[in-house]
């Protein structure tokens, strides 16, 4: 047998994963090539063994079927909706990151938990898991674009800039309120030392699937809000809460030090919430003329879009929801419903497959699988159950206690919430 080799790497600087990271590399297929094959490969995890680089999608799959039988109940994979095919049919568990979160916190009978998404699920999966659980990412370049727009220091300095300009109060104790009443809240999508921050400061985690009631919660103990990373997740939960758009500011996180993000002194104190500015590169495709077109094309349809996407987009479409809201809403309808999804191909094309009587497509007609969701490639899923079975663990996800204490505070919060 001939091994393929990798193609010669480009140089990796920080500048080029990120935009590899935010790329829609049109060519890129659903089902699995050798690893190899990739071209994105030059940004991913390196060392992992040649033995897996040639392996195509066929060899791959007997393989982890094999060490999956090896580990057996020791072991529990868990898989995220925008995973590829490839990796999902593997999953133990398939969901959205607030109910992965929520089985990992529940669950304590696998010694092993493998986790098939990106780094910061993998994060909270360890913080919310049992002592004597090990949590082990794939392939640990497996990141998210969004979360690297929120870097911790630059939220830190934008906390200490609202504090020097008396918007919150440094005197008080950490976690007694603020004399504003400033919540800091968190999106799932970022560093468990975020997280940590959030916790430590009378903050809380939200995700997609419990926002508006995460607003609840913070408004009950605060006057504003500090949102980050995803603006538009922020901006479209506060207009379902009534929360007018002069009332919500943008923070811009990319300017210096003592600008305010950006706005006045006046725009920060009136605002209710402060939105970062971070998006999702895979939502913010989508557009109302892709919306427009669906509706020509397709009398009836009903357009279903993530909260991710811009303000315009969710106003224009008929719902949004998060990953599960959109799965449960295409599963339990009737046959011959017909729906134009705004979300992520991978679980579009899942939707599809699942719902033979119905219409279901995705309103980008480019085929855009999210970057960093595709590094799960099944010769790392491979190679990490591979190594769990020969009594080996690669790639252990491990959090220092401070931050993973703190992290937790805020994670429980996050599932308290009914």
């Amino acid at each position: 047998m001939v091994l393929k080799l990798a193609p010669t790497p480009l140089p990796v600087t920080e500048r080029a994963v990120l935009n590899e990271a935010n790329a829609c590399t049109t060519d890129r297929p659903l089902d699995t090539r050798p690893l190899s094959e990739e071209r994105a490969f030059a940004f991913w995890q390196k060392d992992i063994p040649e033995a897996y680089w040639g392996l195509d999608g066929a060899a791959l799959a007997d393989r982890i079927a094999e060490a999956r039988r090896r580990l057996g109940s020791r072991c529990v994979v868990l898989g995220h909706h925008y995973q590829r095919e490839d990796i999902i049919q593997f999953a133990d568990y398939r969901g959205d990151s607030f109910n992965l979160a929520r089985w990992a916190a529940e669950r304590g009978d696998a010694e092993f938990i493998v986790f098939c998404g990106v780094h910061f699920m993998a994060e909270s999966a360890d913080i919310l898991s049992q002592p004597h659980q090990k949590v082990v990412l794939p392939n640990m370049s497996a990141g998210c674009s969004m979360a690297d727009m929120a870097d911790p220091d630059d939220v830190y300095a934008c906390w200490d800039e609202l504090q020097a300009a008396g918007i919150t109060d440094p005197s008080t104790p950490a976690g007694a309120g603020l004399r504003a009443g400033v919540i800091p809240v968190t999106y799932m999508n970022s560093a468990a030392s975020l997280k940590a921050f959030c916790g430590r400061n009378g903050g809380i985690v939200c995700t997609s699937s419990n926002a508006p009631k995460v607003y609840d919660w913070a408004f009950e103990r605060g006057s504003k809000l500090l949102f980050f990373p995803d603006q538009h997740l922020g901006r479209n939960t506060g207009l379902k809460k009534g929360i007018g758009l002069d009332e919500m500011t943008l923070w811009d996180y990319t300017l210096p030090f003592g600008s305010l993000g950006g706005n006045t002194l006046e725009q920060l104190e009136r605002a209710r919430v402060i939105l970062w500015k971070g998006h999702c590169s895979v939502h913010r495709r989508f557009s109302v003329a892709q919306i427009e077109k669906a509706r020509r094309e397709h009398p009836g349809i009903t357009v279903i879009v993530h909260p991710e996407c811009t303000m315009e987009v969710v106003q224009a479409a008929d719902m949004d929801g998060s990953t599960e809201f959109i799965t449960r809403t295409i599963t339990e309808a009737p046959a011959g419903a017909k729906f134009a999804v705004g979300t992520e191909i991978n679980l579009v094309s899942r939707l599809a497959r699942e719902n033979p009587d119905k219409t279901v497509f995705c309103l980008d007609p480019v085929v855009c699988p999210c970057a960093t969701m595709y590094r799960i490639h099944p010769a790392y899923l491979a190679w990490a159950l591979d190594e769990l079975a020969d009594g080996r663990i690669v790639n252990q996800i491990s959090l220092d206690d401070e931050t993973a204490r703190d992290a937790k505070v805020a994670l429980e919060r996050m599932l308290a919430v009914r």
